[in-house]
């Protein structure tokens, strides 16, 4: 497979968007700004765009009432979202330097970033946000990886990849801001046979009846669409991705929304997700599906 050597342009070249949505999504992240994600970020360089999993150390918070504490908690919200990405990264299969990753929905930037650290191959993002590619293009710059590394402002369900080009892709927490069969059919067409493709992502129990009040918070706080499980799994069925892995990671992220709720970064949205976790309504999953 031949690939294309990746450039770092001066300018974002921002399409115009196929659907008003579209464009509100755009709007939204190109105007957010939460310190939630630029504080955590500072820790070292990584900027995330999704929350946690894992115990907490409490051992490296210390006393709460010690001097620096703060400092401390941040570090550690920091050091649970990316053991998030390193767990996606898991599950990514084998990887050689010269395949190509596509994070789709890439924020700014860190999991590409960590993936390129991992793997040393070269990775692709697309994000509507013309605010978040300059920023993780501005990253990868820091970084010393831009020439591996590069973040373009397009529709993820209508990627700049030739067909069979990326040799695994991934959705982290980007998956509720589209329609699924959609999205999971274009991550099939740029796939090679064999590809494997991950998300993690929040979606609602189809065991509980109906998305709950607590999801219908969380919908409206990040203008977003949740999907259930169940339209994960049937949805990739219907476009050749097959589940090799799911894993409900509920009780893992918990810690992380608990801690957050105790820190001066509080959103007003951490008790959604807490009690739409604790009460069943929502859940946390990692789904791994090979392409075939």
């Amino acid at each position: 497979m031949t690939t294309p050597e990746l450039t770092t342009r001066r300018e974002t070249v921002i399409p115009a968007t196929a659907t008003p949505y579209q464009g509100d999504i755009a709007r939204y992240w190109n105007h957010e700004a939460r310190p939630v994600n630029l504080r955590l970020g500072d820790v070292d360089g990584l900027y995330h765009h999704h929350y946690g999993i894992g115990d907490i150390d409490r051992a490296a918070l210390g006393d709460p009432g010690a001097p620096g504490h703060e400092q401390r908690l941040i570090a550690e919200l920091h050091r649970l979202e990316s053991a998030q990405t390193d767990l996606l990264l898991d599950h990514l299969g084998p990887v050689q330097r010269d395949d190509i990753l596509v994070d789709a929905g890439c924020g700014r930037g860190g999991s590409m970033v960590m993936a390129h650290q991992r793997f040393g191959c070269q990775v692709e993002g697309v994000t509507l946000s013309a605010k978040q590619a300059d920023f993780a293009n501005d990253r990868a710059r820091a970084l010393d990886c831009e020439k591996s590394v590069r973040a373009q402002v397009c529709n993820m369900l209508n990627m700049p990849f030739s067909t069979g080009q990326a040799r695994a892709s991934w959705n982290n927490e980007s998956s509720m801001y589209v329609d699924l069969h959609d999205l999971f059919a274009e991550h099939a067409r740029i796939l090679a046979p064999g590809g494997r493709y991950v998300t993690i992502t929040g979606c609602w129990n189809p065991v509980y009846g109906q998305p709950s009040k607590w999801v219908s918070q969380i919908n409206a706080h990040f203008e977003c669409n949740i999907h259930s499980r169940r339209e994960y799994l049937r949805a990739m069925a219907d476009n050749r991705l097959v589940p090799q892995t799911v894993i409900d990671l509920t009780e893992a992220t918990l810690p992380y929304w608990e801690l957050r709720a105790t820190s001066s970064l509080v959103t007003g949205i951490e008790e959604a997700f807490i009690n739409s976790y604790r009460d069943g309504s929502f859940q946390y999953l990692l789904i791994a599906a090979d392409r075939v």
